[in-house]
């Protein structure tokens, strides 16, 4: 009988793993060629039992079930936007979707977004976009992104300017008018009434945001210094956490917040502020600063929003350390020239600001397709601003986990509070 200490001074996970490893390799007989496991040992009631309330104290979530979310509404920009610009304004042409769908698909990238993994990873379908009106299907959510999205209302606004009008105010609207209109659909019946999610399926949903990246880039590119954009942070994330706070009084109970990526890293900043101090890894170092700075403040607002909305359960995904691991040790990863674009033209970022991805541009009398790059697949960045597929899934898997997460708990998991 193997008894187990009244006392074990497990301080961490890698302890009790070491603890556990002990008593397995006590149950296996080092003298057999087929270890026989507890033929000629047992272990304690007592003992397992002890290991496994150890275990769920040192990490709550080995005691927690999948969650069961029947539906995502998704608040954004063109990190997750699944088509609601393209149906609005700018529809995206090719090589865009040439990876995964094979034709355009709404998405500003070769194919798929860490949205659509995320969906895929919680049993639900792709989501269809909340301003598409063709061929559409609400029943397990809606997406309300659209690409050039801000936080706060921008100064400019497309086509007059290069911000979505949709912002997240207005996204905060029209999920309002859906979750209403959408319940008189259901109520009214037809062929339309399975087309829209049940009334249940709000306080159940996963509500998730990414979005901020635009409300830096417009001050950079609004002539602000790094001064000015970092003043201007924490009015963008107090506007953050208000729309959080109006969908919770709806009901919503479960939110998974994507901070803001490296920002510095794109080829879009690197082509246009070339005497920017580089980090060792060749990103623009003053505007990855700002984007942290966003994410501190930003992880301020959600620790506010745990205490503020008390039946929430937030999970806050550093999304930033996993998508600069793509720069910082993207041969270990499997990728090449992370900083330079897969679809592009021109210069040492393979990026312009006069001619984008599946455009064509005139070079010594002939028209040139701008197309995309051999082999997507080991490319991190698309076309100077987005991410391929290749990295949204490399970034889905490495955040799901919940190694990246406060709490840490995984993606199947948010719906609980820890």
């Amino acid at each position: 009988m193997i008894r187990c200490p009244a006392f074990l001074p497990f301080q961490t996970s890698s302890s009790l793993l070491g603890f556990l490893s002990i008593c397995i390799s006590r149950f296996v007989s080092p003298n057999m060629e087929s270890p026989i496991i507890l033929n000629y040992f047992t272990i304690s009631v007592s003992c397992f039992c002890m290991i496994l309330l150890y275990a769920s104290t040192l990490n709550p979530v080995f005691a927690l079930e999948n969650c069961t979310f029947p539906a995502i509404f998704n608040l954004g920009d063109s990190n997750s936007d699944t088509g609601g610009l393209a149906a609005a304004l700018i529809t995206p042409t090719p090589p865009y979707g040439e990876t995964f769908f094979h034709m355009p698909a709404g998405r500003f990238s070769d194919g798929r977004l860490i949205i659509d993994f995320m969906a895929k990873s919680v049993g639900l379908p792709y989501l269809s976009a909340y301003l598409d009106s063709l061929g559409t299907n609400f029943k397990h959510g809606a997406n309300f992104a659209t690409a050039a999205s801000t936080i706060r209302l921008p100064a400019q606004i497309i086509p007059g300017g290069g911000f979505s009008p949709f912002y997240l105010n207005i996204q905060y609207s029209q999920f309002v008018q859906f979750k209403s209109k959408s319940q008189t659909i259901r109520e009214k019946g037809g062929i339309y009434a399975n087309l829209m999610p049940k009334k249940d399926y709000f306080p159940k949903a996963l509500y998730t945001f990414d979005i901020g990246q635009n409300d830096l880039g417009e001050g950079f590119f609004g002539n602000m210094t790094i001064e000015e954009v970092n003043a201007s942070v924490p009015d963008i994330v107090n506007n953050f956490s208000t729309n959080v706070k109006a969908i919770y009084d709806l009901g919503g109970r479960s939110f998974w917040i994507h901070n803001t990526g490296p920002i510095g890293c794109l080829p879009y900043i690197l082509a246009n502020f070339l005497s920017a101090q580089r980090d060792s890894h060749g990103c623009a170092k003053p505007y990855n600063d700002v984007a942290q700075y966003f994410n501190y403040k930003l992880k301020e607002v959600v620790v506010q929003l745990r205490i503020d909305l008390p039946l929430a359960a937030i999970t806050h995904v550093d999304v930033y350390f996993a998508k600069y691991s793509l720069f910082s040790e993207s041969n270990k990863h499997g990728f090449e020239l992370p900083l330079v674009a897969c679809c592009g033209y021109g210069g040492k970022y393979n990026y312009s600001s006069s001619v984008g991805c599946g455009g064509t541009i005139t070079v010594n009398g002939s028209q040139i397709f701008v197309g995309s790059c051999e082999r997507p697949s080991v490319r991190v960045n698309w076309d100077g601003i987005h991410y391929t597929e290749a990295a949204n899934k490399f970034v889905f898997d490495k955040i799901s986990t919940g190694a990246f997460s406060d709490p840490p708990i995984p993606l199947k998991m948010a719906c609980h509070r820890v």
